[in-house]
């Protein structure tokens, strides 16, 4: 079985990768279906003349200077729609793939599959995109957010396969326990939220320079993604959906610290970071619900919040020793 799951996590790689790269061919026939959509949106106006055109003096002409549609647009507009429903079909594919390594990892070890920062990864990325799937069936219109979603997927999960992979190991004592349970399945959900929405707040920070005039790199990017409005509110969603989650875990954990090692808090590095990157995503929440606090700057502390959940996930698994450094690499 543990075989079977890491051969599941190579085969989840490259079904994500081939949805990035779909959706990549994708945004970059956009020009083409751009001008396809412009074309069958144009309206047109009627002049009116004695003897002009059709009966009665009346001729039907464009009332834009939009050049007409070729051949050749028409064909890249049906290969771009045909490149995004690859890349969804690929991603559902990839999310089926990387569901069964984690069902096949739990069978292999007989427990959650929680144990290490290997099997967290993967749960938290699992939880990921799985929410973009649902997003994405009740909007489709937001699909151009999967060029950068898959991107994410790829680099992660490929790092936990090539970086941070262990063998099956039975749990700890420590976390041999039911709030083991409650406490990490709340923290990887609320995390798993918390990955997805920054796509969307980084996409609005650049959607939000484009509609401003900016045609620098990273800025050109955003031409072909959704409205920035769009992409904030999504923003704000996501994570006004996970902070309490996460504020639950958080708490969850403190009880299973008082019960476990007779101390509810104790500062240890991951206690820490989690409590800083509770502050940053309340002073997120607390600034989108400012009117004073504009949209640009409250999404800026939304993305510092991410930050400070991949330090607390890698950087204080490698480089701090605390109570939960059976989190790490062994």
């Amino acid at each position: 079985m543990s075989a079977l799951s890491d051969q599941l996590v190579t085969f989840a790689i490259l079904a994500y990768l081939v949805a990035m790269i779909s959706h990549a061919i994708e945004f970059a026939l956009g020009n083409a279906r751009a001008r396809v959509r412009v074309a069958a949106a144009r309206p047109a106006r009627e002049l009116v003349g004695a003897g002009v055109g059709a009966p009665g003096g009346t001729v039907t002409v464009p009332t834009d200077p939009v050049p007409p549609v070729s051949v050749t647009d028409g064909r890249s507009a049906g290969r771009a729609r045909l490149a995004g429903r690859i890349a969804v079909a690929a991603t559902v594919v990839a999310a089926a793939l990387h569901l069964a390594a984690l069902v096949t990892r739990g069978v292999a070890a007989d427990r959650m599959p929680w144990g290490n920062m290997y099997e967290f990864v993967l749960t938290v990325t699992f939880i990921g995109v799985s929410a973009w799937l649902v997003v994405l069936a009740k909007r489709p219109s937001l699909r151009k957010l999967g060029l950068f979603l898959t991107l994410v997927m790829v680099l992660l999960v490929a790092t936990a396969e090539l970086v941070l992979y262990v063998p099956v190991v039975p749990l700890v004592p420590a976390l041999n326990s039911y709030w083991f349970v409650i406490h990490v399945s709340t923290i990887v959900f609320s995390s798993g939220i918390f990955l997805l929405g920054v796509v969307p707040a980084v996409s609005f920070l650049m959607r939000r320079g484009y509609e401003a005039g900016k045609r620098s790199f990273p800025y050109t990017l955003a031409k072909r993604l959704p409205a920035a409005a769009a992409l904030e509110r999504l923003t704000f969603v996501l994570h006004a959906f996970a902070f309490p989650i996460f504020t639950f875990a958080v708490i969850a954990g403190a009880i299973w610290a008082e019960a476990a090692w007779g101390r509810p808090w104790g500062w240890d590095p991951k206690e820490t970071w989690a409590f800083i990157s509770w502050v940053v995503y309340a002073g997120y929440l607390h600034a989108r619900a400012t009117p004073s606090v504009k949209r640009n700057v409250a999404t800026w502390i939304a993305v510092l919040g991410f930050f400070t959940m991949l330090m607390n996930l890698f950087g204080v698994n490698i480089f701090f020793t605390g109570l939960h450094s059976y989190g790490g690499l062994s």
